[in-house]
């Protein structure tokens, strides 16, 4: 019998078929089919949103007040068609959802504007994606009022920690400053509470378990302006820093190194002209942990440009920029990803003394792309194709679809063969007192979403 079997078994161990291979899939590009978004503080101020048209199927987008028993403030199905609404003062913050034709590519951003008082200036911010991180590069609370702005529109909770990077280092501990949202609750926080003392300054928000929409904004005080601090882009070795404005008044570059490295970041400016390393400007040392300036006041001399990083270790960027005028206002632009899949600008506006323009750079080759503006009402015109040559920054002035004045909003896509492409949206208003500005670095459109496959294996439910 024991012969038998090892005979046996030897003939099945010779007669097995080859092992094949389990196939892997690829990731998948699927439609975005879902989108939530949140706009901090819209009290006093505008919404404005738009889904652009080609989405397929059926579906609604909704506004709402993030608040217990709250009724929509309005429902939308009609991609293409922008939506505006001023709210009053004390609105809570709102959440901007869609589902369906009405998710691909929606866009969201809330404007104000106050001509007197501490938070004297024009302010926008895209309104943000729940996330479990982001970050924000600017000024610390020791030159002015950063107030970071948490949303939990979930239906979990969320549990958060905040990290500040100052010039010093980090400010607090490993752990960071944790707290935690239900669901529905938003809560505004004075970055002074967590570190009083910093002149310069990054936050990191992340979450340990549930999402979080998080916006920063900073109020300099009577006569030196306010603004939104945009997202950064993650920590990388290479960033660009897109849409600086030309004309006069100051440009301050804000670095951080959050590793526990020292690091040397190599600056160079983005002009019309070309790449330009700028005179005692060239590298900029940053301690491990700890966020430094640079004035570029000079070194970009009034044109517009962007500024590109380079470092040994990751870094995160910003850049202040003030306006001109007896009484002055602020801006930010962040470090910023290219728009590969394109861009939505939901808010635009020209008419007298009000302008909006495009500041577009393509530092590794020439940048082609499709320009399509849709009024509130009516029919779009015709799309404009517009190229940024290779190495160089373009400033495209825009004006509305229906005449010399109006609201409107705005849809970039890259046309075939097109580099990367970076860029920013100004909007400045010309008052008596001094130039009112606000800008938004443009970011990729939420149109498509990367789906890894899923795989059997034990590991999901052994320890």
């Amino acid at each position: 019998m024991l012969t038998s079997l090892v005979a046996l078994y030897g003939v099945a161990h010779v007669t097995r078929p080859a092992p094949v291979a389990p196939k892997v899939a690829a990731p998948a590009r699927v439609a975005v089919e879902s989108v939530s978004t949140v706009c901090p503080d819209p009290g006093g101020g505008r919404i404005s949103t738009v889904t652009p048209p080609g989405g397929k199927g059926a579906g609604r987008a909704t506004v709402t007040e993030v608040k217990a028993k709250a009724s929509p403030l309005a429902e939308l199905d009609r991609p293409g068609l922008l939506w505006k609404r001023d709210l009053p003062a004390g609105s809570a913050p709102v959440e901007v959802a869609g589902t369906g034709a009405m998710a691909s590519g929606l866009e969201a951003v809330q404007t104000t504007k106050k001509t007197r008082g501490a938070s004297r200036g024009l302010a926008s911010v895209r309104c943000a994606e729940p996330g479990a991180s982001a970050w924000f590069v600017g000024p610390g609370p020791a030159t002015a009022d950063i107030t970071l702005y948490l949303t939990n529109a979930d239906t979990a909770q969320a549990v958060i920690e905040i990290m500040v990077y100052a010039g010093e280092g980090p400010v607090v501990g490993e752990s960071g400053n944790a707290l935690v949202l239900r669901p529905g609750e938003h809560r505004e926080v004075k970055v002074s509470e967590l570190a009083p003392s910093p002149l310069v300054m990054a936050l990191e928000v992340r979450t340990t378990s549930g999402r979080v929409a998080a916006s920063a904004r900073a109020v300099l005080g009577d006569g030196k302006g306010t603004d939104w601090l945009p997202p950064a882009a993650p920590p990388a070795t290479r960033v660009v820093v897109p849409g600086l404005p030309g004309g006069g008044g100051r440009r301050e570059l804000y670095v951080t190194s959050p590793g526990e490295a020292d690091t040397l970041v190599q600056v160079k400016a983005l002009t019309a002209d070309g790449f330009y390393a700028m005179k005692n400007r060239e590298t900029l040392e940053v301690p491990a942990g700890s966020t430094v300036s640079l004035d570029l006041s000079t070194g970009v001399g009034g044109q517009p440009s962007a500024i590109v990083l380079t470092s040994q270790t990751p870094i995160v960027a910003g850049l202040m920029i003030t306006g001109t005028g007896t009484a002055q206002d602020i801006a930010f632009t962040a470090g910023a990803a290219p728009i590969d899949l394109g861009s939505v600008l939901a808010d635009n506006r020209t008419a007298k003394n009000i302008s909006t323009r495009l500041i577009l750079s393509a530092p590794e080759g020439p940048g082609k792309f499709r320009l399509q503006t849709f009024p509130t009402k009516g029919t779009p015109p015709p799309p404009v194709d517009i190229e940024v040559p290779a190495a160089r920054t373009k400033e495209i002035k825009l004006s509305p679809p229906t005449g010399k004045s109006g609201d409107y909003s705005l849809i970039l896509t890259p046309l075939p063969g097109s580099a990367p492409i970076y860029g920013g949206q100004i909007q400045d208003e010309q008052t008596p007192t001094g130039l009112l500005l606000t800008t938004q670095p443009l970011t990729p459109t939420r149109i498509w979403a990367i789906v890894h496959p899923t795989l059997e294996s034990p590991a999901a439910v052994l320890p």
